[in-house]
């Protein structure tokens, strides 16, 4: 498997994915079910929206369900990172941008958990893709869709 196929997750994150996907396959299909055939039993398909939207919502499901299950069969577990001397998928970096003092943490997981409001960044994403690799003391440039950011990094945990 290349690095390019992986798709990294905690176990927390794995079993989240698992939720999701029976949920999809289950309780959803279920509920896209009754309201397919509610909105047959309506009649005139051409001009039924509410017969056009389940089957938009039918289609979304079906490519999420196909996304998770190509997900978990990609899946590693990001185990027992601990502390490095480089960032990898795992790590908890702590790092100061140029220009400013104070140090922002971020906790680089795979990109089914990233939530960069709460510190959980890609290892895709440009910052992420930045700091991989890196080693305390570096500075790092990542290339975002608002320009440069310049980040040094204090610590590797």
């Amino acid at each position: 498997m290349i690095e390019q196929d992986v798709v990294y997750v905690t176990e927390e994150g794995l079993q989240k994915i698992k939720e999701e996907l029976a949920y999809l396959k289950g309780d959803k299909q279920v509920e896209l079910a009754q309201k397919l055939e509610t909105a047959i039993a309506q009649g005139d398909l051409k001009e039924n929206a509410d017969y056009h939207t389940a089957k938009e919502e039918q289609a979304f499901v079906a490519a999420r369900i196909k996304d998770l299950e190509d997900s978990l069969r990609r899946a590693q577990i990001i185990k027992g990172a601990g502390p490095s001397n480089v960032v990898r998928v795992g790590s908890v970096v702590t790092v100061v941008e140029d220009g400013y003092d104070d140090e922002e943490e971020y906790y680089i997981v795979g990109p089914h958990e990233a939530d960069p409001g709460n510190g959980r960044i890609s290892n895709e994403s440009p910052i992420g893709q930045a700091l991989l690799g890196a080693k305390r003391g570096q500075k790092v440039v990542a290339r975002t869709p608002g320009g440069e950011i310049r980040l040094k990094i204090q610590k590797i945990s």
